[in-house]
């Protein structure tokens, strides 16, 4: 998910993403969609997914990965391809046509999951699946003038929304806990919103830093793109890998396995 204002017409040479690897893989097309599908943080928002689902049991297995697959159609493949579709953020090669593509199968896929899910949970569920489908067009083509492109709708929407439809589709009803996972994991893509929009504008449209930093000693240390980004990075990768850590001890806690 990309800010209008993070668009690369002023990129540097820097890979758009620290898990861009277009520049490792053989073939040119397998890196683009490497890069387009942001595998740490399609991972980081699929585990809101297993949180909302395993919160309390019991946990039927068949509803846990549709609702999984639903949500890395819509969120993994089609979000990521509609916001690559506008302004080119990745900087992949993928024709247009290929990213609408992705797009609409991916909304299709996840749309047709739900419609079934509907069928078994019952017609409640279709307002989860109305909501998605706004979150991912509206956020990531930014209509509407934009109103839903912003930090809370990122959070909510990439955050809260999955946790609230995976324990709905388990168990039909929303609880005050499930609400106090939700809050926890719209705060934590808040965070998360936090520290990859400077990384991003740093990757994407930095050419230079210059400037030091003074201790009370008097030492000085460089200030430069790399020192800056560090930081920031470091504590992307460990946030995705914790959630995704934290998502696999939860199921293997409620689904008993040995």
């Amino acid at each position: 998910m990309t800010d209008p204002e993070l668009r690369p017409e002023e990129s540097s040479d820097a890979a758009p993403a620290y898990y861009a690897k277009s520049h490792i893989l053989h073939r040119r097309v397998l890196g683009d969609w490497w890069t387009l599908l942001h595998p740490p943080y399609t991972l980081w928002h699929l585990s809101y997914v297993v949180y909302g689902a395993c919160l309390t049991g019991p946990v039927n297995v068949t509803y846990l990965l549709a609702t999984l697959l639903a949500f890395a159609s819509a969120v993994g493949i089609s979000a990521h391809a509609l916001d690559e579709l506008r302004g080119r953020p990745l900087r992949t090669q993928l024709s247009n046509a290929t990213l609408i593509c992705a797009a609409t199968l991916g909304l299709l896929i996840a749309s047709a999951l739900g419609i079934v899910g509907v069928v078994k949970v019952g017609a409640a569920l279709g307002i989860f699946i109305v909501i998605g489908v706004l979150l991912v067009c509206g956020y990531n083509l930014e209509l509407f003038g934009g109103r839903l492109h912003n930090n809370f709708v990122f959070a909510a929407g990439w955050g809260a929304f999955p946790v609230l439809t995976a324990y709905y589709a388990q168990h039909h009803n929303l609880s005050v806990a499930s609400l106090g996972v939700a809050l926890f994991a719209l705060l934590l893509s808040r965070a998360q919103r936090e520290l990859s929009t400077p990384a991003r504008l740093l990757r994407r449209r930095t050419r230079d830093v210059s400037g030091f930093i003074t201790l009370h000693n008097g030492d000085r240390q460089d200030v430069t793109i790399t020192t800056l980004l560090g930081p920031l990075e470091s504590a992307l990768q460990s946030l995705s890998w914790a959630t995704v850590v934290l998502a696999i001890g939860l199921a293997f806690a409620r689904l008993h396995v040995a």
